[in-house]
């Protein structure tokens, strides 16, 4: 068992994190502690100490265990450990870059390593937007990148949104886990803050993040929670627990079993050899499960009519006509219980061998059949006594193939959009009017001020229009070359959904210390004072686009506004929501305009909720909680918002 060390020797100061393990004979221990860390306290090059902590442990196809560790200070590396567990060994490697992510969780799929890691702040109560991303790889240690090719270690880091806020009652929904239902079906389980009851004592205090868990699904190689729609609120399936056949060997008299060879049931576990079969016929599309322990026996496994044995070092699938075989890890240790999984899909058969059942195979075979298994399941052990524990087979599950549509866009509306080729016309107003605020060649240039919107400060200044009712689409192009790796906090530009200075949705290209990222923050009144917090979206270039979608809920009334980002205009990231009263109607003076054809939103080009961009650069506003390091830099060049050309926009 990993855990974090808050508390260690190594300085008086405190944040000396650690990542500590223990041991136990049982799942349910006693657990003894470890007297060294697995990994130790580290020095942070800027001062203090790097936060090391949220230890995830990975066991590779070839054995190898791995863990990763690690958080916004320092970013998340992964390290390989001794045999026993209870030492890091060799060089760790960074594969999620620091002040951007945090909670990784590895799992391996389909011949892909999966990096999950949450961002954005875990504890901001009311505001909280922590989010699930992901990156994949052909190793353990990297690179991981997302679904655009971007990697998870650079300055503009990538992540492909896996779990995000959607508008319901669950916000800051983040730091995982997985597992695996008996139907195959995989779920996520996470933290998120019940945005009414944000705090164990109201108000504020201690974030109370009760554990959630929802539907995880593969689409087109990638992950998303109950096929891109987020986290449920209400009734849902639940995980399929107890299959047709469903033996915890509870009982010693084996019934419902035919028994060719020596087997028996003692304390719970099932010994023996020879051919063990379940009279419940198995038709269809099924998986079947067993944990097992090889032990002395030549050959251990499961039969559907086919057969899928642990035999001299190899998994071995085969079908009477047919063999696949791959290679145990040269250290598997056939005295250690491990877990094997067989799903039969039409004619094609996986197998796949694990220690833990938590997507860290051993090795995993596939097989094209004759013809699908219409048998029995049986248990096998040939050459020795094979024990055998946990077995079930269940209906297969039926996967999801597509995700839920992203917000659609129509056309522009013209009477809601400005290119910028005329000046700051009527529809324009100013709350905190800045004269450096130019229009010029079909671009609004606004230079980047020491100034914010977040907390009591309120000193930057906002320039609002008017946006229409309905469903709508605010949409712009904004340039702000941030460069990389250096830090200039927190210059940005972008769009908000303005109510007051202290009720407002704020989406744009950011710096984050050594990060770029696209941050959509949020700010609201709780308990006689501000509060801001923010999600992250996707991943910003010098010119970044970005939306803001639109809808009133139909049974609450509330303002939704979902994010997205685009680097080229054309793939779009859509992110978390941020939602706002119905009595607060942030477009204040809306037009009436129809909404947009088959459910569409109807686009407004730039801007349309008021304010359309702030941009700051002062110390104030980040998405997370990070550490002190050295002063912001202040002033830096213009920014500039302008439409593309083109005729389909």
């Amino acid at each position: 068992m990993y855990v974090t060390v808050t508390d260690t020797t190594v300085s008086p100061d405190g944040g000396d994190f650690a990542v500590g393990a223990a041991t136990a004979p049982t799942p349910t221990g006693p657990w003894t502690f470890a007297d060294e860390p697995v990994v130790a306290p580290r020095a942070g090059g800027g001062g203090g100490w790097l936060w090391t902590i949220d230890p995830s442990q990975f066991t590779d196809v070839d054995g190898t265990p791995y863990l990763y560790y690690g958080s916004y200070y320092g970013g998340v590396s992964v390290t390989e450990l001794s045999p026993d567990g209870l030492r890091a060994v060799g060089t760790p490697t960074l594969v999620a870059i620091d002040n951007k992510f945090e909670g990784s969780y590895v799992l391996r799929h389909d011949g892909w390593y999966y990096l999950f890691a949450s961002t954005a702040n875990c504890c901001a109560g009311p505001a909280t937007g922590y989010s699930v991303h992901v990156g994949r790889s052909r190793s353990p240690r990297g690179p991981f990148v997302d679904r655009e090719g971007l990697t998870l270690t650079a300055s503009r880091a990538g992540g492909t949104p896996v779990l995000t806020q959607n508008g319901n009652r669950w916000i800051g929904v983040g730091h995982n886990g997985f597992l695996t239902d008996l139907s195959g079906q995989d779920w996520i389980v996470y933290h998120g803050i019940d945005r009414a009851d944000p705090y164990l004592d109201e108000p504020f205090g201690i974030n109370e993040r009760p554990m959630l868990i929802d539907r995880l699904d593969w689409v087109d190689g990638w992950p998303v929670v109950n096929a891109g729609a987020g986290p449920s609120d209400g009734d849902r399936p639940a995980p399929v627990t107890t299959g047709r056949v469903d033996e915890r060997f509870q009982d010693v008299a084996l019934t419902g079993w035919r028994r060719d060879g020596d087997w028996r049931v003692t304390d719970g576990q099932l010994r023996g050899t020879g051919t063990l079969t379940h009279h419940t016929t198995t038709g269809g599309d099924v998986r079947a499960e067993a944990d097992l322990r090889p032990a002395g026996a030549r050959a251990a496994g499961v039969t559907l009519g086919d057969r899928v044995d642990v035999a001299r070092g190899l998994l071995v699938a085969r079908d009477g006509r047919r063999t696949a075989t791959a290679p145990l890890p040269a250290g598997f240790v056939p005295d250690h219980r491990h877990h094997l999984a067989v799903e039969v899909r039409g004619d094609r058969l996986v197998a796949a061998l694990s220690p833990a059942r938590l997507g860290d195979q051993l090795a995993a075979v596939t097989l094209r059949l004759d013809r699908p298994p219409t048998g029995r399941l049986g248990l096998v052990a040939a050459g020795g006594v094979a024990e055998f524990d946990n077995v079930s087979v269940a209906r297969l599950h039926r996967p999801v193939r597509r995700t839920v549509p992203a917000p659609r866009v129509g056309g522009i509306l013209p009477q809601f959009s400005d290119e910028f080729d005329g000046g700051l016309g009527t529809p324009w107003q100013w709350v905190r009017p800045d004269p450096g605020a130019t229009v010029a060649d079909g671009a609004l240039r606004w230079p980047v001020r020491s100034a914010d919107l977040t907390g009591t400060g309120n000193d930057a200044g906002v320039l609002l229009r008017d946006a229409p009712t309905g469903d709508y689409v605010v949409e712009t192009k904004v340039t702000l070359d941030l460069g990389e790796e250096t830090v200039r906090n927190y210059q940005q530009a972008g769009l908000v959904a303005y109510v007051d200075d202290d009720r407002f949705a704020r989406l744009s290209q950011v710096a984050i210390w050594n990060t770029r990222q696209v941050e959509y923050g949020y700010e609201l009144p709780f308990a006689g004072q501000p509060v801001y917090g923010g999600t992250i979206v996707g991943t910003p270039a010098a010119t970044t686009w970005l939306r803001l979608a639109h809808r009133v809920d139909p049974v609450t009334g509330e303002h939704e506004f979902r994010a997205g980002s685009s680097r080229d205009g054309r793939t779009w990231t859509w992110g978390g929501v941020w939602t706002f009263p119905a009595d607060t109607t942030p477009p204040d003076r809306p037009g009436r305009v129809r909404r947009g054809r088959a459910g569409g939103h109807r686009r407004v080009r730039l801007p349309a909720i008021p304010p359309v961009v702030t941009w700051t650069d002062g110390p104030r506003g980040a998405a997370s909680d990070r550490p002190t390091g050295p002063p912001a830099p202040t002033g830096g060049g213009p920014v500039t918002c302008r439409e593309p050309p083109g005729p389909t926009r």
